[in-house]
């Protein structure tokens, strides 16, 4: 495929994946037999956005927010997918790859940040990537961040997805793993930001075939494996101190994705929707 071919392909998967993801996430909500099971099975509500700039169309693309709030089981979950072009700024091209000779890019993904009712039930984040300036490549990643954390849950989290990377690359799991712990790690608090997962940029083999069906793979794994997870625990009742918990960790979770996080810079310093960027955030969170 010409870098035409590989876009199309690329954005028609993080479609795809967008709608896998929001069905699996609505089918939990039905089957809901806990605490909060007397409210109606939470659904997404889908809002699109437009970035093209209408006198030169230079800057262009846009993206669709799927966003559930108040659900059963998901206080508030993003599954945002996103096509983009344009140029950075000259400041912001010499931090890219490939854009200190051209800084025309473009990028298409998907990102997903879902925080729970439950404070038993991890919150997650998941994002996968294909960028192109003069040179592309793919990223991306899973990591579970859990405000009390389970054991059993946690290895469940990793073996499935050290099975994913074994798949592809026999040292992919053991780097991917250790890029995550060093890369969701929020230094003012001296501690990680949750339990870990993999995480992947820049990925070019030189086999964008194989690259992209990694790409694909993660996110196949994480929906089989993060829906397992929640289902484990959806109908466990909670304590109030458990939930003050929850919040505590929520501001944690705040503070490293608006202090350290690449794809908040990314986004914004390219004329993101700001909405999307930030559905990152917590609904509700507490400082001590």
């Amino acid at each position: 495929m010409d870098i035409e071919d590989k876009k199309q392909a690329a954005a028609a998967w993080f479609l795809k994946l967008r709608n896998d993801i929001c069905a699996s996430f609505e089918a939990i909500e039905d089957d809901n037999e806990g605490p909060l099971s007397d409210r109606t099975p939470g659904r997404f509500e889908r809002k699109t956005w437009d970035r093209t700039n209408q006198t030169d169309g230079a800057e262009g693309g846009g993206g669709t927010m799927s966003i559930m709030r108040g659900g059963r089981v998901f206080e508030k979950v993003g599954v945002n997918i996103s096509t983009v072009h344009g140029t950075f700024t000259p400041e912001f091209a010499k931090s890219i790859p490939g854009a200190d000779k051209d800084p025309r890019f473009f990028a298409t993904g998907i990102s997903l940040v879902a925080h729970m009712n439950s404070p038993r039930v991890p919150a997650v984040h998941m994002n996968t990537r294909f960028i192109v300036t003069t040179q592309h490549w793919f990223g991306g990643g899973a990591d579970l961040n859990a405000p009390l954390p389970i054991e059993q849950d946690t290895a469940d989290f990793h073996k499935a997805f050290k099975t994913c990377c074994d798949s592809h690359g026999p040292d992919y799991y053991e780097r991917f793993k250790k890029w995550c712990d060093e890369y969701f790690y929020i230094p003012h608090r001296n501690r990680a930001r949750g339990e870990g997962g993999i995480f992947y940029d820049r990925l070019n083999t030189n086999a964008w075939d194989a690259d992209f069906e990694f790409t694909k793979d993660v996110g196949r794994t994480f929906n089989d494996v993060y829906p397992m997870l929640i289902r484990r625990h959806m109908n466990e009742a909670w304590t109030n101190e458990e939930r003050e918990k929850q919040l505590e960790y929520r501001g944690y979770y705040a503070e490293f994705n608006l202090v350290y996080d690449r794809g908040t810079t990314f986004g914004l310093k390219t004329g993101g929707n700001v909405e999307a960027i930030l559905m990152s955030l917590p609904p509700e969170a507490k400082w001590p």
